[in-house]
């Protein structure tokens, strides 16, 4: 069979697979709705974490940006590793004694306050859907190039196949659903890492492929190879980086904490029976994120050397499949700038006649490999379930921050249970429409936008979040105060130097030197200042409120100290 026919096998299968399971699962009330009635088992709620974890960011483009940006890639593998042993440690365990189901509902409730809640609703709706258009983007790549459909159509398709199964089953049917697409997604990026690894290296595993020699009888490593192709062309060796050391830590700070203030991540802890099942839950996870992490950057060398010895300096005329297929697409175009037929792809962009999107190298790489048709198609339903996962996780985030966080608890106190829920589903459908419409017009590739979520998130919710459970003291005016200011200097970063608006600027004129996705981490630092000294001048929070910030930090079942 060829590649398209075993695509539109292995989706059709995936995606049965994934409506069945919604069916199956469906939530039958708001509990079932928001937390999949938090009977969750840790494992299952693991491996639904780590789906809802690895978005399009993490497997289809996260390889590409490394594969491109060499070693300044390495602060996304440290920034969204790093985040998950600190959401672990740090956060869920006392969020999920706290027991609610949303992080409003948290901020609402600790900070005894609709105006605080209302605050966290805003700046929840601001990091999922900035998050959720990277995913509907992801979407729309894969289906432009192995569904062979215009990327609009793709988007629309992927929006009632998402709208399906998160409206019908709520968190109840996406964890169940996410379980399925762990596997499935981690299957379709392990199984053309390790053929790909055995043909260059001879090593069956990636993570020890990638620093091995190669297999050719040169006794050249593949570093190495990679470091003299990427000179020859103009560009940085690939192993050596560019970037400033204060715009490392900041990127990697922002990833790492905004991972922790995450909301579609944070309410998977809520889903579980026990507080230590969902330490137990973060650190399966970790484990299982791992899996992918620690083989993006082995995937990124295989692709960038697949592809420079593929594409440069050969003729046109005499490209295989893949390219002229990525052609079609838009994401891969050449301009023969000096008519000579040959493939020019070098730094210097006066005659550089090659553009790729950072987003196709993982989608690209089996083909470009030639590897089996099955293996091509594997990654399309791979790349699919993790976009899918991700953007059904960030929906229903969006879905009950309005129907919980604003109508149950703002507006309409005496809701009933199923006004409630069909509140959650037209609201998640709103939220679906409003999600196609950033996937069929892209704000940029997938892991730029994703990682901008992360820095909004950084600098609203990790500072309230952290201070609302590890210090008593701290008040309503200090955290709303904190919260409007984290996310206002960091909107106000984003849009001045990543969409050129308020005069815009180029890198050169960063603050500190800072790019937009490091911004997170100085608008988290304001945040912190701006609350601890509102805080000051304002009064302390309520006597009750206090004695539960000191309860949630206490294990379950343990008494205090009798001093015999």
């Amino acid at each position: 069979m060829d590649v398209q026919t075993w695509t539109y096998l292995l989706v059709g299968i995936t995606f049965a697979l994934y409506i069945g399971i919604a069916i199956w699962s469906r939530a039958g009330s708001t509990k079932d709705f928001y937390v999949a009635g938090g009977g969750v088992s840790p494992l299952a709620n693991g491996m639904a974490t780590a789906a809802d974890w690895m978005s399009a960011a993490s497997f289809i483009s996260m390889a590409g940006i490394i594969a491109f940006a060499g070693y300044d890639g390495s602060v996304y593998l440290m920034g969204w590793t790093g985040g998950y042993v600190l959401l672990a440690l740090l956060l869920a365990p006392y969020l999920r004694k706290f027991g609610k189901f949303t992080v409003p509902d948290f901020i609402g409730d600790r900070y005894y306050s609709k105006t605080a809640r209302i605050v966290a609703v805003i700046c929840a709706l601001i990091v999922s859907f900035t998050y959720v258009a990277g995913q509907m983007r992801g979407v729309g790549v894969v289906f432009s190039r192995f569904l062979e459909v215009d990327i609009n159509t793709g988007v629309i398709i992927g929006m009632i196949i998402v709208l399906f199964y998160a409206v019908l089953g709520g968190m109840k049917g996406i964890t169940y659903t996410q379980v399925a697409q762990y596997c499935v997604l981690i299957f379709a990026f392990m199984v053309p890492a390790i053929f790909i690894s055995i043909q260059m290296t001879g090593n069956p595993i990636p993570q020890l492929g990638m620093g091995s020699t190669l297999n050719d009888g040169s006794g050249t490593y593949l570093l190495d190879k990679l470091d003299g192709l990427s000179t020859e062309l103009g560009f940085a060796e690939y192993t050596e980086g560019k970037k400033s050391i204060t715009d490392v830590f900041a990127i990697t700070l922002a990833l790492m904490v905004g991972t922790a203030g995450l909301p579609h991540v944070i309410v998977r802890f809520f889903t579980v029976k026990r507080v230590k099942d969902a330490r137990k839950s973060a650190g399966l996870a970790l484990l299982l994120i791992a899996i992918l992490y620690t083989t993006a950057p082995a995937v990124s060398v295989f692709a960038k050397t697949n592809l420079l010895t593929t594409v440069s300096n050969e003729p046109y005329a005499e490209m295989p499949v893949w390219f002229k297929n990525w052609e079609t697409t838009g994401l891969l175009t050449y301009k023969d700038k000096n008519n000579d037929g040959l493939i020019q792809y070098v730094a210097d962009t006066s005659k550089n006649e090659l553009t790729i999107d950072n987003d196709i190298m993982v989608l690209a790489n089996p083909e470009i490999a030639k590897l089996p048709a099955w293996v091509i198609a594997l990654v399309a339903a791979g790349g699919l379930a993790a976009a899918l996962s991700t953007a059904a996780g960030l929906l229903l985030v969006i879905s009950s921050s309005v129907s919980h966080d604003l109508i149950k608890k703002v507006f309409r106190p005496n809701i009933s249970d199923k006004g409630e829920l069909w509140a959650a589903r037209i609201s998640a459908t709103v939220a679906v429409v409003i999600a196609g419409y950033f996937g069929i017009n892209p704000p940029g590739f997938v892991a730029a936008v994703v990682a901008l979520a992360f820095g909004l998130a950084a600098a609203s919710f990790f500072p309230a979040i952290v201070l609302g459970i590890f210090y008593k003291k701290m008040n309503k005016e200090g955290a709303i105060a904190g919260m409007v200011v984290g996310i206002v200097a960091m909107l106000f970063y984003m849009l001045k130097f990543k969409f050129d608006m308020f005069g815009g600027g180029t890198a050169d004129d960063w603050w500190f030197g800072i790019s937009p996705e490091g911004f997170g981490t100085v608008a988290m630092i304001l945040n912190f200042i701006v609350a601890i000294t509102i805080m000051k001048f304002t009064p302390d929070p309520p006597e009750h409120v206090q004695e539960i910030v000191e309860d949630i930090r206490i294990p379950s079942g343990a008494g205090e100290a009798s001093g015999h």
